[in-house]
């Protein structure tokens, strides 16, 4: 599959570019909203691949192995796409494997290994997600697995024998959000302000990650690109007590119709 091609976007795109036309596309064909399940789990494969700097250049530069640089294909594994649209990679270790030293496996222990994409709003609850996998030559599995709050997008949790001598490894990835920008803990919103509010102040109601609408105070003579904080208001800090912050970017507009008497005393001001 040419990722670029199913995001639309040249070989040369910045990841700017990249996480605009993947929220785009997401949009449109979001099963939830009408689109084909098919088509949006492409797009997600290809933002997955292109969105992370290695498998972006394995992508550019691929070798005679195929996609991901092995004999197995896409993905590393034999086992392709799980139930559910989930990758799982399915290997049994023992404690001569690097992995099974790094992770502390136990001899004919089953490793499973998936990619799962959740929405910034479940990293914010920490909500629970039924995943089914299935091992080679056994019935397949569901299981009920917390997204831990707050977790990093590429974050990787281990889960111990939530069924009897396997290990699941879960990676996190988290979909580009429609209004938030999350940086760390904190989260960074855009809020458009009539440059004539900017000059005498306002207000305007907010709605945060949490669903709390809140007033926020615009001060008079607040200059464009200005960040206002709400303490708190950000994402659940993994594996910590608190929250970060609530950052909005004041981005000013000029109104399509201005009255002449607040022109007027606008020019007054300036000239007092």
């Amino acid at each position: 599959m040419d990722y670029y091609k199913t995001l639309g976007v040249e070989r040369n795109a910045s990841p700017d570019d990249i996480k605009k036309a993947y929220r785009k596309l997401a949009g449109q064909h979001h099963p939830d909203k009408g689109g084909d399940t098919a088509t949006f789990q492409k797009i997600q494969e290809a933002y997955e691949n292109l969105s992370d700097p290695q498998k972006r250049q394995q992508h550019d530069n691929p070798n005679p192995f195929g996609h991901g640089g092995n004999p197995f294909g896409h993905g590393g594994n034999p086992f392709g796409f799980g139930p559910g649209g989930f990758q799982f990679h399915t290997q049994t270790f023992n404690m001569d494997d690097i992995f099974g030293q790094m992770f502390g496996q136990q001899r004919g222990h089953q490793s499973f290994r998936t990619t799962l994409w959740v929405t910034l709003e479940q990293v914010y609850k920490g909500e629970d997600q039924v995943i089914q996998f299935q091992a080679p030559g056994q019935q397949p599995q569901t299981v009920k697995i917390q997204i831990p709050k707050g977790i990093i997008d590429g974050g990787t949790l281990r889960y111990d024998n939530l069924v009897p001598n396997c290990v699941l490894l879960v990676e996190f990835r988290i979909h580009p959000h429609s209004k938030f920008e999350r940086h760390g803990n904190n989260l960074q919103a855009s809020q458009e302000i009539s440059v004539l509010d900017l000059i005498v102040g306002t207000t305007f109601k907010f709605t945060t990650i949490s669903g709390k609408t809140l007033d926020v105070t615009v001060k008079p003579k607040t200059q464009p690109g200005q960040l206002l904080k709400i303490t708190g208001e950000g994402m659940p800090i993994h594996n910590r007590t608190g929250f970060g912050d609530q950052l909005i970017l004041i981005k000013p507009i000029i109104p399509a119709i201005i009255d002449q008497t607040i022109v007027d005393a606008i020019l007054k001001s300036q000239q007092s």
